[in-house]
């Protein structure tokens, strides 16, 4: 829940402090840029029968041309600009092509004789919110991509395109920090010339567009602020902690000294990480920890590159198939996942199947289950359109000539479901052997080890499986009934309870028997505040975004396993919470 704003001491009198969530971490300091409203406030009337047919074409003409200027923004985008944007654009595009957004707007004016504008902002309406009653928290924020494609049709309806009106105040040196209700693709690319400092959102989390864009820019950046954009004025001094999530507003000249010098502080020790990005991830006491990325389109995997990275831990395969009218084809799917092997030159790439289903159905007939959380789901999905399966899978085989792949299935829970997956792939090398397609047989088979069951009955899935892959924030969720994207509950949602932390350790240990390969995939991974807590559980591959990476690595070359195994092996014996300054020393 989006804490209210609130009055803090600062020593020379009182300053308003709002609290959001922060994205990419970092320190700011500069003057506060507003983005102006691409307002949803639009005129509301009944128009006459007459009227239909005229204002029906206005709506057809306004997304047309909404379309066109991205797609003509897509077309010039710029050598430097983030490689994010391209894809982010395109899905913007697409939906603006969709004829179901057309069709079900244009219903609402033929049987309601609604306007052109409050069709389409009611039509949004309705699909904002069909998208925040899904349970995955990446397709819940898609609902923004909605708002943010209604928004630009409607600044094309009523002849504006202002962005932020005051650009240019200030001195030229001067930072800003733009404040936005949120932040499309295209008007992020739109800022990026500017002068910006940080990014500030009333809407969007950590997988919003203003999130992947800023942390790909490695700009500070803090969302879900609720109200903030209506408390502050342009050239307002704002203050961005981007570790706290904390903005201060006006702050004192002391509070301003202070944060400088953690600004510049934080300046030297991401000088200083940037010379680890060649060193080996290796502690004190010589055991090699292979750190690796998250991706979720093909386009990231440079930066995984760029960070050092020993390879892709996981590349999440469905935001191939997100915010588009159709299934992408095999061909589509294979070049996406061979652009990705060939980046990374050799190095592993890890591609999870397709993780989607129940309340996530890909045709746009959205139905919500009972409990989503426990539907029909990944691997369950998968198995249930063995068409959709297969015509992945021989899109993996297929890239896998590139170099070595290895295929990981998310949401196992039974042993039939991993034999189920084994001939769905045999059968997918039958039909690529039957039409002489060149494809590899060397790739490794692994499970996502993210429900309890698994965790608790590890034994037969590492015996059958080349590898495994802990997914910690869908663990967390099940061990501890915590829905993680639910607010009224997120203090319950414990990443180091001693339950959650004995199934990880009892995962590692059952790998490190059988002498199969265990890594760490989720949140939990990139969490270099936890990596000694983790290398003590006995983890030796991570899997993180690659921002996070060197601070990860930085840990490592500090710690000393072994030391840390015992006393992390103590406080789990005695069920106790682990004290993670215990673990410094």
């Amino acid at each position: 829940m989006t804490q209210q704003p609130s009055l803090v001491d600062a020593g020379n009198g009182a300053m308003l402090c709002a609290q959001g969530q922060g994205v990419v971490r970092g320190y700011a300091i500069g003057r506060a840029a507003v983005m102006g409203a691409a307002t949803l406030e639009v005129p509301h009337y009944r128009i006459t029968e007459q009227d239909v047919a005229s204002e029906c074409a206005r709506l057809k003409q306004a997304l047309q041309a909404a379309r066109s200027e991205l797609d003509d923004i897509v077309s010039t985008l710029p050598d430097d600009a983030p490689r994010e944007l391209g894809p982010l654009l395109t899905v913007h595009s697409m939906l603006l092509g969709d004829p179901t957004l057309l069709q079900q707007t244009c219903d609402l004016i033929i049987e309601r004789h609604y306007n052109a504008e409050w069709a389409l902002t009611s039509q949004g309406q309705y699909l904002a919110e069909q998208f925040s009653l899904m349970d995955d928290e990446y397709l819940r924020e898609r609902g923004s991509d909605i708002r943010q494609v209604i928004e630009r049709v409607l600044r094309v309806m009523s002849g504006s395109s202002a962005l932020l009106s005051h650009l240019d105040a200030g001195p030229d040196d001067e930072p800003l920090i733009v404040v936005a209700r949120d932040i499309s693709p295209a008007d992020m690319l739109r800022l990026r010339g500017a002068r910006f400092a940080a990014f500030l959102t009333d809407l969007g989390g950590p997988t919003s567009h203003t999130a992947i864009v800023a942390r790909s820019m490695n700009v500070p950046a803090i969302v879900g602020l609720g109200h903030f954009r209506g408390l502050v004025r342009d050239g307002d001094v704002l203050v961005v902690d981007g570790f706290t999530g904390a903005v201060l507003i006006n702050p004192s000249e002391r509070v301003l000294a202070e944060y400088r010098l953690r600004q510049a502080e934080f300046a030297r020790e991401r000088a200083e990480l940037a010379l680890l990005r060649d060193a080996p991830a290796v502690t004190l006491d010589g055991i090699v920890i292979k750190l690796e990325a998250n991706i979720e389109l093909p386009e990231e995997a440079h930066a995984a590159m760029a960070a050092g990275a020993d390879g892709i831990g996981l590349f999440r395969s469905e935001f191939l198939f997100m915010g588009r009218a159709d299934l992408p084809s095999e061909d589509e799917q294979y070049e996406a996942y061979a652009s990705v092997v060939k980046t990374m030159q050799g190095k592993p790439v890890t591609i999870r199947t397709l993780d989607i289903g129940s309340d996530k159905n890909l045709d746009g007939d959205i139905t919500v289950a009972t409990n989503p959380a426990l539907g029909l789901r990944a691997i369950r999905y998968c198995l249930a359109n063995p068409e959709v399966f297969a015509t992945q899978l021989r899109a993996l085989l297929r890239a896998a000539v590139f170099g070595p792949v290895r295929i990981l299935i998310p949401m196992i829970s039974h042993m039939h479901e991993v034999h189920a997956a084994r001939r769905a792939i045999d059968s997918a090398c039958s039909e690529l052997d039957a039409r002489g397609t060149p494809y590899a047989r060397n790739f490794l088979l692994g499970a996502m080890v993210e429900i309890p069951a698994i965790a608790i009955a590890i034994e037969p899935f590492v015996e059958s499986l080349d590898f495994l892959s802990i997914g910690t924030n869908d663990l967390i969720q099940y061990t501890l009934a915590v829905d993680r994207g639910d607010a009224d509950v997120a203090t319950l949602y414990d990443p180091m309870h001693p339950a959650v932390l004995r199934l990880i350790a009892h995962t590692i240990n059952a790998g490190e028997r059988a002498g199969k390969p265990v890594a760490v995939c989720g949140e939990l991974a990139g969490d270099a505040r936890v990596t000694r807590m983790l290398l003590g559980l006995g983890l030796t591959e991570f899997s993180m975004h690659p921002q996070q990476l060197l601070d990860v690595k930085k840990e490592v070359r500090q710690a000393h396993s072994n030391a840390l195994r015992v006393k992390v092996a103590s406080a789990l014996n005695r069920a106790e919470r682990i004290d993670l300054s215990a673990l410094s020393g």
